[in-house]
């Protein structure tokens, strides 16, 4: 499954918001030495259910948008 996701890093509250064809992730993690496209592994996995090894990110490594590709 490909997912397109905008992120915003340093927010207040991290949560997952579908946006219409968008995931909306908001994470408390810098974007500093992949922290952000860590955390946002990490809450992805959880929220599909998958475990983090079967999420990775397609384009937009240092980008707010970003293609992800999950495996199911």
């Amino acid at each position: 499954m490909i997912v397109n996701v905008r992120v915003t890093p340093r927010a207040r509250v991290q949560k997952i918001v579908a946006d219409g064809d968008i995931l909306r992730v908001y994470t408390n993690a810098a974007p500093t030495d992949g922290e952000a496209n860590v955390a946002v592994i990490k809450m992805l996995a959880k929220h599909y259910g998958v475990p983090k090894s079967a999420i990775r990110i397609v384009r937009g490594e240092t980008s707010h948008d970003k293609v992800i590709e999950i495996d199911k």
